[in-house]
């Protein structure tokens, strides 16, 4: 199409070579998958190679879309209770854990189930269960309805655990044995908040006890540092991550209280807002633990399209951890 007055025709290449104006982007690291969710997703991927499809998936594997349709793709079929899976195909828990009256229906019907908890959530399971043996209450530090603290506290008898979701509830909250208590954590709190909640139990609660090593998991604290990092430098920062992603959620909110009073979450570069990144000079960028690099290099490209970009790598720490797989998938 010409442009209307004799000229060439200018291609749409060279339009936006033109037009493009410069951005600096700071791009956050650690960021994205950490080993749990990947550990998860290789769960289900392996069960899938080995049993063939369909394998069962009892809720989202992990917290982002993107990656739960790529897995249905490849013939996974996610459902929200057991009652759905049918007789006689592998089914798997997700990564979040699940109380433990599930696996114990999936072993009255005879199911053959993987599960997929984040071992760094397993391990507050442990600690819930050693605490209400040795008698004493459970405090869990967490947010109502979220798969992970439903699952968590699925692990002890109902009523074992009270729920505290801000500092007013750790203010409020009464235990029937104040001077027989322990606290545990949801893995994906705001690391700060966490800490200002256990002040308050503490201070009410001297004898308290706490976790042997710090419930939030390494993955949620270094993105979160990593994300305080970059933030007072940002005039704008995007957090690729699910809505229903506990993680990425905090991520936005850190962001803020960091100095960055423009903190998004987006679910993939479809979601941007280029008109209120249309001042920005200084763009943040991370991803939560549960939203695959690609999602980034996507947003990247994105961003690129419009922009005259300069990425700087912002590092804060490096990430070696791994977790094995269900000893039924490595064998």
């Amino acid at each position: 199409m010409g442009t209307g007055n004799g000229d060439s025709p200018q291609t749409s290449d060279e339009r936006n070579t033109m037009t493009k104006r410069p951005l600096h982007v700071l791009l956050a690291s650690p960021r994205g998958f950490c080993a749990g969710v990947d550990r998860a997703i290789q769960i289900v991927e392996e069960a899938l190679r080995k049993f063939g499809a369909p394998v069962y998936v009892r809720h989202e594997i992990v917290h982002n879309r993107f990656v739960v349709e790529s897995l249905e793709a490849k013939g996974a079929v996610f459902v929200d209770e057991l009652d759905e899976v049918p007789d006689g195909v592998p089914v798997i828990f997700s990564a979040h854990g699940v109380p433990k009256s599930v696996p114990a229906e999936a072993e009255r019907r005879g199911l053959f189930y993987l599960d997929a908890t984040c071992p760094l959530v397993s391990k507050v399971h442990y600690e819930a269960q050693r605490h209400q043996q040795n008698g004493r209450q459970i405090i869990m530090i967490g947010h109502a309805g979220h798969p992970e603290v439903v699952g968590t506290m699925g692990q002890v008898p109902e009523g074992a655990v009270l729920l505290v979701e801000n500092v007013d509830q750790a203010e409020a909250v009464r235990p029937d044995h104040p001077d027989r208590l322990a606290y545990i954590t949801q893995t994906t709190l705001s690391v700060d908040d966490a800490a200002a909640i256990v002040a308050v139990l503490r201070r009410r609660f001297p004898t308290i006890e706490g976790p042997r090593k710090e419930d939030i998991c390494y993955a949620t604290t270094n993105r979160q540092q990593a994300v305080k990092s970059i933030a007072g430098r940002c005039d704008a920062l995007l957090v690729i991550g699910a809505p229903n992603s506990s993680n990425s959620r905090r991520l936005v909110e850190v962001a803020s209280r960091a100095g960055c009073g423009r903190a998004y979450l987006v679910q993939r570069a479809a979601d941007l807002d280029w008109q209120a990144l249309a001042e920005v000079a200084t763009l943040g960028i991370t991803a939560g633990a549960s939203a695959p690099e690609v999602l980034v290099e996507e947003v990247l490209a994105a961003v690129r399209e419009r922009f005259e970009a300069k990425v700087e790598f912002v590092p804060v720490t490096q990430e070696n951890m791994s977790f094995k797989l269900p000893a039924a998938l490595e064998a």
